[in-house]
């Protein structure tokens, strides 16, 4: 069973302590089944920010057995393979779609991934870390608004994160429309989507006010998927 848990945004990113946030990250350590899991962060996409890694050690520390991956310090990982498929989960932070996947195909880490998934090792996400598993990530990298480009292909379709920003919906949605980005998926913050071997699970949130939405998106429209609100119970 290969599993994706792929978040729009929030999480421990946010607030490392904030109940909402951890509850959505526990989503990932559950789809281990295993505890304590073996997590790793990596934190490309954001430079590898000493603040961002220790965000996730504060967020997850005795929840799970956690290491890091810094590809920017420490670019010459020894075993780099052996160290990703030795996890259960990685977790990857948000940033620069496009500085991330550049660094990962150049160190072969994108092909060790993709072995990762078919292993079993689940791969998690917050905004790049939500997008870069699919066809055809939708992402600001470019610094000229939205604009989609080659991901690791794990998930079919494109997929956007931070729609609870309205003109990033709007952008997203024009794309797909005008034929410029295939058909896919789109996260408010604070809303994980939870794919299980390439069909989507469900989607579920933290969100106190039960608000944050997911997307399916197609040149005909944005169609809502139901969120389940993990504190409602429902």
């Amino acid at each position: 069973m290969a599993r994706i848990i792929a978040l729009g945004g929030g999480g421990f990113s946010d607030d490392p302590l904030d109940e909402h946030g951890r509850g959505l990250d526990q989503v990932v350590l559950d789809a281990t089944n295993t505890a304590p899991p073996r997590l790793c962060f990596i934190g490309t996409a954001g430079g590898d920010a000493d603040f961002y890694t220790l965000k996730f050690y504060r967020a997850f520390e005795g929840r799970a057995r956690l290491d890091d991956l810094n590809l920017t310090l420490r670019p010459r990982h020894p075993r780099l393979r052996e160290f990703v498929l030795g996890m259960d989960a990685v977790y990857v932070g948000g940033g620069s779609t496009l500085n991330m996947l550049a660094l990962w195909r150049a160190h072969g880490l994108d092909d060790i991934l993709r072995e990762a998934y078919d292993r079993g090792v689940v791969l998690a996400g917050v905004s790049a870390g939500m997008i870069c598993w699919f066809e055809q990530p939708v992402t600001d990298s470019f610094g000229d608004g939205l604009h989609p480009m080659q991901g690791l292909g794990l998930l079919a379709g494109s997929a956007c994160s931070h729609l609870s920003d309205p003109t990033r919906r709007e952008q997203f949605f024009r794309l797909v429309a005008d034929g410029r980005a295939v058909a896919g998926y789109g996260a408010d913050d604070g809303v994980a989507l939870d794919f299980e071997d390439g069909v989507l699970r469900e989607a579920v949130s933290c969100d106190p006010a039960m608000t944050a939405k997911a997307y399916q998106v197609s040149p005909s429209g944005m169609n809502e998927i139901a969120v389940r609100y993990l504190h409602a119970g429902t």
